[in-house]
């Protein structure tokens, strides 16, 4: 009897995650959702409905919600998929759980903040009857997480009939997973990996990516599917000179767009070993993100997840995330105070696309002044703010002011948790290419998915499928 594969998101984008996979046996139709993430950027313009409001399926024939991991492009429509009426599990890691507590709550906030101003708008414009509601309220995160059910890296747990999932550490960000199902179907068993995202293999917090078991199918993510990113003593070095350069000798801001999670204490990891080695100059560096300062505690709690070598560094140095000069921001009116700061600082704040938080306030009130700079650490998703700065527009938009972009805009890739062509090619390389029948290419735009494609083909996988959003597959 069949099983189907479908993408209802990340096919052709990086965002929105969202893989089902349907089983027909005796039992009926069994519906397994690989992530549930919320589309972002180019996704959602020049189209005439929210894709984020329709799943491509009804959320109530879903049986069981496996996630890989809490970012929001994999995560952020899971209380939307419980409010219209999901009621199975949700497996995670216990790590990926508590920070989707904090993360769904947070996007919640911003749901409700960002229909507050469209209410404001359509008001003036007198196109009330045109507004849809929030996609969701933080009423709706609790009953979503009260479905959360946890296991560790590499314990098998039967998720329904004749089905087993395995998580194995894909070291992109902390509790991240690449997912392996064992399914048992008509007398014949396919075993199937979804990545999910992966990591990098460099010294870092989190481990490299683990190896896993010969899979018949595979969905890969391809992010970074065509370049490569700098070596890490490189970036290290990279990072202080920008500090240097624009808060020492230019005497302005470095601001510095960053996920809550993962990127944020990444960069804290690092500038805490530079301020440890007497590299760092003693300015003040602001962590501007409430959900920043929640998954570093997180991730303090979860230390037992970090690599052999940065756990033995706790015995030296108790919290690798603080050093002197560094401030926590938690309230609005210390966040707005902020702006009134005239002496050279380093402010790190959400979100990494710039689609939304504080950083948004952050690069109205500095866009326009030479001095400072914007140092962009990670991917941003085409026709997201962060990628028309690094396109180089000379004025943008934000909160509906035209900016003038003065500040130089700055990139490190090296900070993106996501592997880069060499390392995706490398986390493959534990498979035998002529056992896997089909791989599907994922989680990235038209270059980087062809540029995996044909490096995949040159080491002997057969079938790389590029999959359309929406088309079926049988496996």
């Amino acid at each position: 009897m069949p099983i189907f594969l479908t993408s209802h998101g990340a096919a052709g984008t990086v965002t929105g995650s969202k893989h089902l996979i349907e089983i027909r046996g005796d039992h009926g139709v069994f519906r397994v959702l690989l992530d549930c993430g919320m589309f972002q950027g180019e996704a959602l313009r020049d189209v005439e409905k929210d894709p984020n409001r329709s799943f491509g399926f009804d959320p109530t024939d879903i049986d069981v919600l496996v996630l890989s991991h809490a970012h929001i492009d994999h995560s952020g429509l899971i209380p939307r998929l419980v409010a219209e009426g999901y009621k199975g599990p949700i497996w995670s890691t216990p790590a990926t759980r508590d920070l989707c507590t904090i993360m769904l709550m947070d996007s919640a906030h911003i749901q409700e903040y960002d229909h507050q101003y469209d209410v404001k708008r359509a008001k003036q414009r007198g196109t009330m009857e045109e507004l849809e509601g929030p996609l969701y309220t933080k009423d709706d995160v609790q009953p979503a997480m009260d479905l959360f059910r946890t296991i560790g890296y590499n314990e098998p747990m039967e998720i329904g009939p004749g089905i087993t999932l395995t998580y194995t550490d894909a070291g992109h960000i902390l509790g991240s997973a690449a997912v392996h199902l064992e399914i048992t179907n008509d007398g014949r068993t396919l075993h199937f990996t979804f990545t999910g995202d992966v990591g990098r293999y460099v010294d870092r917090l989190l481990p490299e990516p683990v190896p896993f078991r010969q899979a018949d199918v595979i969905v890969c993510e391809s992010t970074y599917g065509d370049r490569d990113h700098a070596p890490v003593k490189e970036s290290e070095a990279e990072l202080l000179q920008h500090v240097l350069d624009v808060c020492v000798k230019g005497k302005g801001k470095l601001l510095i767009p960053a996920f809550s999670i993962g990127k944020t204490q990444e960069l804290l990891y690092t500038l805490n070993s530079l301020s440890n080695d007497g590299l760092l100059p003693r300015l003040p560096v602001f962590v501007d993100s409430p959900l920043a300062i929640g998954a570093t505690e997180i991730a303090r709690a979860h230390s037992s997840l970090f690599r052999e070598a940065v756990r033995a560094e706790l015995d030296q140095d108790p919290d690798l995330f603080a050093f002197p000069g560094v401030e926590f921001v938690r309230s609005p009116d210390r966040s707005k105070q902020l702006n009134e700061v005239k002496e050279p600082c380093i402010i790190i704040a959400a979100s990494g696309m710039m689609e939304a938080g504080r950083i948004r306030h952050h690069l109205r009130n500095s866009l326009h002044d030479p001095a400072n700079a914007v140092l962009v650490v990670g991917f941003c998703a085409p026709g997201t703010l962060g990628d028309q700065l690094l396109r180089g527009a000379e004025e943008v938009s934000i909160f509906g002011d035209r900016i003038p972009v003065k500040a130089s805009i700055l990139r490190m890739d090296f900070y993106s948790a996501h592997a880069d062509r060499g390392e995706l090619v490398r986390y493959l390389s534990c498979q035998r290419p002529d056992k896997v029948r089909r791989t599907f290419l994922v989680h990235g735009v038209d270059q980087s998915l062809e540029g995996l494609r044909g490096l995949l083909e040159a080491e002997g996988f057969k079938q790389v499928i590029i999959p359309k959003r929406g088309q079926r597959f049988e496996l």
